[in-house]
């Protein structure tokens, strides 16, 4: 090999010289620099990564940027859901207010002579052993005891049996304490109204004293009597629903169904004056 080179040496570097040549005219003609592209191989990984780390950067700054801007619209949003919330409620509560003062002009227009005050149940008994409702009227809105509670529809609910300046315990017509002038609209029959421990447990009340020459039917609608000046005449309580006679053979009663929800009421209305 070293005889090759000797031999042949000079046409080898005279041969090196002229591809060095052509080389050079050829990138000189077609604009190419083997330098630089030499260079630009290898220096495109490090410009890649440096790109690919730029981009890193700007897209990490761009989510945190997004981040905040998204929480706070979402906070906009979740203030915004409340804000409609509370209007709805609102609606519906004056929804309730026109329909509650719709109900009481209808009573007015309906008895003239009776003075109302509208109020809601805020708790109710929490036993078996009695049938009682506190409402949200006291004293300082005209309530007294004794003053009878009805529905919406003139129907009625209880008694009011004790008052305190803001509210007031109201027994129902089912509880056992209570005991009022009964009348059977049909036949113009007085009777005692009175609550049953048992009967109350089935949401029922008694017709007491019922004369053996009453002509009852199932049905018949019963009311206050008004008899004694201490609850109004006319109010609306139930419905003969069953007759027994009693132990002597002589007297009898009726199970009484309510035509209150007795169970299921929220706003009332108290009679504070009656015109008597």
């Amino acid at each position: 090999m070293s005889r090759f080179f000797r031999n042949n040496g000079g046409l080898l570097l005279i041969a090196a010289v002229l591809l060095a040549g052509v080389l050079a005219v050829g990138a000189y003609i077609l604009g190419f620099d083997p330098l630089t592209s030499a260079m630009e191989v290898l220096t495109t990984p490090f410009r890649a990564a440096s790109s690919a780390v730029a981009n890193w950067t700007e897209e990490q700054y761009d989510r945190a940027f997004r981040y905040e801007e998204l929480a706070a619209e979402n906070e906009a949003l979740r203030q915004r859901v409340a804000e409609l919330e509370r209007d709805a409620i609102a609606g519906q509560d004056a929804q309730r207010e026109n329909e509650r003062m719709k109900d009481l002009l209808g009573l007015a227009e309906e008895r003239p002579e009776l003075q109302y005050r509208d109020a809601a149940v805020v708790r109710r008994s929490s036993d078996n052993w009695r049938s009682d409702l506190t409402i949200d009227r006291g004293t300082l809105g005209g309530v007294e005891v004794n003053d009878c509670v009805i529905d919406q529809y003139g129907h009625l609910i209880g008694v009011v049996t004790e008052v305190s300046p803001n509210s007031s315990r109201v027994i129902t017509i089912l509880d056992p304490d209570l005991e009022l002038g009964g009348r059977v609209a049909r036949t113009d029959e007085n009777a005692i109204l009175e609550g049953d421990f048992t009967l109350m447990l089935e949401g029922l009340l008694r017709l007491a004293f019922v004369s053996e020459d009453a002509k009852l039917v199932t049905g018949d609608q019963v009311t206050t009597s008004g008899l004694g000046g201490v609850y109004p005449p006319g109010l609306v309580v139930g419905s003969v629903r069953t007759i027994y006679v009693e132990e002597d053979g002589i007297s009898r009663y009726a199970q009484v169904e309510p035509a209150a929800d007795i169970a299921g009421v929220q706003y009332v209305y108290v009679i504070v004056d009656y015109g008597e």
